[in-house]
C-alpha cells in the first residue's frame, strides 16, 4: 500500500532530479562564467598568443597580422560563443581565412595550442570541452579557404 511515507520520499526524489537537472542547466549556460568572464577570457587569449607565437608551424599564418587587433577580437569572439555580454562585430570566419589555404593539419595544430593554452590557465577539461564544442563548427570555415 502507499504510504504517506512513500509519497514523502517520491517528493523528495522528484525535488533532487529536479534540482539536478537546474543545476547542470545552469552550469552549461554560464560557460561565460566557468571560463572566467573578461579576465579569464583575456588571459587564455594571450596566453593562445604566447602558444602561436613560439609554434614555427602556425605563428607564419599571424605573422602580418595586428596582434592588438587579433588579440580584442579573439576575446570578444570567445566572449560571444561563450555566451558573455559582447557581441561579436568582427568579419566572418569565412572572410577572415579566405586565401590562407589552412590545411586539416594546421587547424588540428591551432586547436592544440588552444588546448595548450587552457590547461596553462587552468581550465578544466569539462569546460574545454564545451568551448572546443562551440568553436567545432567553425572548422568548416576555416579549412581550405
Amino acid at each position: 500500500m502507499f504510504s504517506l511515507k512513500h509519497a514523502v520520499w517520491l517528493v523528495l526524489l522528484s525535488l533532487s532530479v529536479v534540482s539536478c537537472s537546474t543545476q547542470q542547466s545552469l552550469q552549461q549556460n554560464n560557460l561565460y562564467q566557468a571560463l572566467g568572464e573578461r579576465e579569464g577570457l583575456t588571459t587564455l587569449v594571450d596566453q593562445f598568443i604566447i602558444e602561436i607565437v613560439k609554434d614555427k608551424e602556425i605563428f607564419p599564418y599571424f605573422a602580418k597580422s595586428s596582434v592588438s587587433h587579433f588579440r580584442e577580437g579573439f576575446i570578444n569572439h570567445m566572449c560571444a560563443i561563450s555566451q558573455g555580454p559582447c557581441e561579436y562585430k568582427g568579419d566572418s570566419m569565412i572572410d577572415i581565412h579566405t586565401g590562407m589555404h589552412i590545411t586539416e593539419g594546421d587547424f588540428n595544430r591551432v586547436v592544440e595550442l588552444l588546448i595548450r593554452a587552457m590547461e596553462h590557465t587552468g581550465i578544466s577539461y569539462p569546460v574545454q570541452n564545451r568551448l572546443l564544442a562551440r568553436l567545432a563548427p567553425m572548422r568548416e570555415e576555416v579549412i581550405k579557404r
